[in-house]
This record gives C-alpha cells, sequence and structure tokens, in this order.
C-alpha cells in the first residue's frame, strides 16, 4: 500500500491537498477473517514520515506492528517502507490511520481507511444482513487545504463536512430494497463529535467497536466521536426516500453554503424520481460505501471513486 501526495475534491471545486492511501480518500478497504495473518507493506511515497496504526487490533505478539513512532517503530521516512504483520483479532468493524501527527494527518489530510474483521461465530442478528454500508466521518479546515505539513490545531474550525471523502450532493444514495435488512458501519474518522440521524426508521445499535452489544439499543440517532465505530442495523420496510445526516446541524453545510455537508439519501428500488428532487438524473455509482466490494470475501479493495489526482 502506498502513502501518495493526492488532490482530492470534497464537493463542487472545493479541493485538499492529502497523503492518501493508494491515492484515495478512504483507503481501500481491507477485509479478513478473524485470526487470518495479515501483511501489508506500506510505501512512503511522500516528503514527510508516516506510520499505519491498525485501530482496534489486538497486536497479541506483534506489538511493533501498532504503527506509533517513537513507541514501537521508527516512523516511515520518506522513500522508505514497512511491512506490518499481525494476526487480525478481535473482529468488527475497526480502521487504520496513520498516527504521526495525527492532529493533521488524521484530522486534515485523509490518512484513513476502513478494515473489517468477520467473525469466527457471528451473531444469529448479523447473519439476517443482507446489505451492508461503510460510513467514514471527517472534518476539514478548507484555510489548509493546499498547506500540507500545517493545521490540525485547536484554534481551527472546519467547514467542510464529510461522508467517505465526499460532502453533499456529491455523496451518493444508499440504495436499497424493501425486505433488506441492511448494515450501517459507521466510522469517525476525524476529531469531531458526530449525531447520525435516519428519517422513516428506526434502528438497532448492534455493535460498538466491533464487539456485539448483548441487548442492541432501539435508535432513531446515536452520537458517537473521534475513533469510535457503530453498527447499526434496520429493516427495510418502508419505501420512499428518506434522508441520513448529522444532526449536529452545523456539520450540514459547505463552507457558508447550506443542505452540504453531512448528509444523504435511503432509496428504496422502485420509487419514481421526481423533477424536483435534488439528485434527478444523477448518475449512481455503486460502491462509494464499499458495498460491492464488501460481497467479495477476504482481500483489498481499492476504489476508483474515491481517488484523487496526483500532486506534482
Amino acid at each position: 500500500m502506498n502513502i501518495e501526495d493526492t488532490r482530492v475534491t470534497l464537493v463542487d471545486k472545493q479541493q485538499f491537498h492529502t497523503f492518501a492511501f493508494n491515492g484515495q480518500v478512504p483507503g481501500p478497504l481491507y477485509v479478513v477473517d478473524e485470526g487470518d495473518d495479515v501483511n501489508v507493506t506500506v510505501n512512503n511515497l511522500t516528503a514527510l514520515p508516516h506510520t499505519v496504526h491498525w485501530h482496534g487490533m489486538y497486536q497479541k505478539n506483534s506489538w511493533k506492528n501498532d504503527g506509533v513512532p517513537g513507541v514501537t517503530q521508527e516512523a516511515i521516512k520518506p522513500g522508505d517502507s514497512f511491512k506490518y504483520q499481525f494476526k487480525a483479532a478481535p473482529s468488527g468493524t475497526m480502521w487504520y490511520h496513520c498516527h504521526v501527527n495525527v492532529n493533521e494527518h488524521v484530522a486534515l489530510r485523509g490518512m484513513w481507511g476502513p478494515l473489517i474483521v468477520r467473525p469466527k461465530n457471528p451473531t444469529a442478528l448479523e447473519k439476517k444482513v443482507t446489505k451492508e454500508f461503510i460510513l467514514m466521518f471527517s472534518e476539514w479546515d478548507s484555510k489548509w487545504a493546499d498547506k500540507p505539513g500545517f493545521g490540525g490545531l485547536p484554534s481551527d474550525k472546519p467547514d467542510y463536512f464529510t461522508i467517505n471523502g465526499k460532502a453533499y450532493p456529491d455523496t451518493q444514495p444508499i440504495r436499497i430494497e424493501k425486505g433488506d435488512v441492511v448494515r450501517l458501519r459507521l466510522i469517525g474518522a476525524g476529531d469531531g463529535t458526530h449525531s447520525f440521524h435516519l428519517h422513516g426508521h428506526s434502528f438497532k445499535i448492534a455493535f460498538k467497536d466491533g464487539f456485539p452489544l448483548a441487548n442492541p439499543i432501539m435508535a432513531d440517532t446515536v452520537l458517537f466521536g473521534p475513533g469510535e465505530r457503530y453498527d447499526l442495523i434496520f429493516e427495510a420496510d418502508n419505501p420512499g426516500r428518506w434522508m441520513v445526516h448529522d444532526h449536529v446541524d452545523s456539520h450540514t453545510v459547505n463552507g457558508d453554503r447550506p443542505m452540504g455537508g453531512i448528509m444523504s439519501v435511503v432509496e428504496y428500488a422502485g420509487v419514481p424520481s421526481d423533477p424536483w428532487y435534488d439528485w434527478a438524473g444523477k448518475k449512481y455509482q455503486p460502491n462509494f460505501y464499499y458495498e460491492e466490494s464488501l460481497k467479495k470475501g477476504p482481500g483489498q479493495y481499492s476504489n476508483d471513486l474515491l481517488k484523487g489526482k496526483a500532486v506534482q
């Protein structure tokens, strides 16, 4: 996996200089089975040092693969490589991110991606799931957009907010069918707190940080912070078009423009469009939420929809 200087577009013409894994934000999806031996060689093609922390992994007997500079390893210098080797445990919705200057590299430079560890013994509830989607939430302060190596200060005020590196209306619909049992894997990848709300449905909060809850909680809104993961499971029993959004209302803007940021739409199959619909005529691009990749089993999956352009 390469770390590359990459310019991504969040929405409209708002671009950001990132240090992207394989040139995309979020980075490639890793799907492994619980207990698998994971081997990932990371090549640093940027001018700054980096590491990769596999957030949530126990790293039993492999602590030097935890990715913390100055503690478990020397940071990967520009032009150098490092091979991470560990067993996949525990299972659940995990993620990976840089651990050098996290206030900038993670909060502003898109250095994160999803890691899904499939369980040896899935719960009865997750066995019912027919479709699943990964949503990674982040914030961006545009004044640092073209100033790599700077930013991520306590005084910063983010003005762009994204799901999988895109802000509404440049996100994609979550397409489902009546009768589906849907799993949404939410990951707090930035440094903000989010309040995820789904219209027209309630859901079960079934997993927290990868661990199944003995008694899933029914809700229609869930609050989560940096690094947290929640898996929500709901029955698709109310056909229509339903907004999903951050109920931290200031997170639904693009700069100084309303109706943007962390918003998307759950679209049921068979519901006709309307000429006034925001996404009327929008070209649907499957796999924005890694939904197609998640069907394929263990592997590393890049995603052309999330790729930016190399910075020359």
